[in-house]
């Protein structure tokens, strides 16, 4: 009995030296990023240290820390900076496009850094030309959704009607809290449309309506179980995002917090 005992004393003081995220978890088997909008008021090195410490491994980029005429020589080192601590700028953008001359700058900056997808908001009369460019280059383009605010492409079923055909390489990036706001729900939007799905920013929100402002996960109104589900359901193999406009000057704690709770509710939901 003693010598078991021991036995077990001595694994769960082993278990308990390694580290949390080193330990095998449903979570490790989807890719938990960070818009790069949430760190908008840092730079790139502290943004990598603070994604290093949650140990997330994907950010998409933003023309803040390397502008969209970089030379080839910035971009290779901004890259080369984020290998140094193990995280990849898996994207662009979002980048806005109210011209071919700036359609074609976006689609020559996403080939020169060398991703097959980046983020973009054509206006609505440059989607054929967007189109055409995917076609050219074979990069593909994930419209950011923005909600009842106004702004272009609210919902995902905007870029739906407009495209019609999911074949054609122009897909979403769904912010489920932007759809949340505008009156709809989220898990439902990604059963129904997860073919148009190329990129996700996830978040919480404190109402189903424009008055709904971000929210640590977990805090707010919206069914991250259910979400997560549906994610699960269609075998969504992209990024998801935690993207955080609250506290600007010092989003980080309410970032981890919402990155921890996204890993729970993954690790929980079967």
């Amino acid at each position: 009995m003693k010598k078991s005992s021991g036995i077990l004393l001595a694994a769960l003081l082993a278990l308990s030296l390694i580290p949390a995220r080193a330990q095998s978890h449903p979570s490790d088997n989807y890719k938990i990023g960070v818009a790069g909008y949430s760190y908008r008021k840092f730079s790139l090195e502290q943004t990598l240290e603070f994604l290093k410490s949650m140990d997330v491994k994907y950010f998409s980029v933003k023309d803040w820390w390397l502008p969209l005429d970089a030379t080839q020589e910035q971009i290779d080192s901004f890259k080369a900076k984020c290998a140094e601590y193990g995280i990849e700028g898996y994207t662009l953008g979002p980048i806005y496009m109210k011209s071919e001359a700036e359609v074609d700058r976006a689609f020559d900056y996403a080939s020169r850094y060398g991703v097959k997808m980046f983020l973009g908001v054509p206006d609505y009369d440059l989607l054929p030309y967007v189109i055409e460019k995917v076609k050219q280059t074979g990069i593909k383009v994930a419209i950011h959704t923005h909600g009842p605010d106004g702004a272009a492409f609210p919902d995902i079923r905007t870029i739906v009607e407009m495209v019609k055909d999911p074949s054609l390489g122009v897909g979403c990036c769904m912010d489920l809290g932007h759809s949340f706001r505008s009156g709809y729900d989220p898990a439902k939007d990604i059963l129904k449309y997860s073919k148009w799905i190329y990129d996700i920013h996830i978040k919480d929100e404190t109402d189903a309506s424009k008055k709904g402002w971000t929210w640590e996960m977990g805090r707010g109104k919206m069914d991250l179980v259910a979400i997560v589900k549906a994610l699960k359901k269609v075998k969504y193999d992209g990024v998801i995002s935690v993207e955080f406009e609250k506290n600007g000057d010092n989003p980080h704690p309410g970032i981890a917090e919402s990155v921890g709770y996204l890993r729970g509710v993954m690790d929980a939901v079967k």
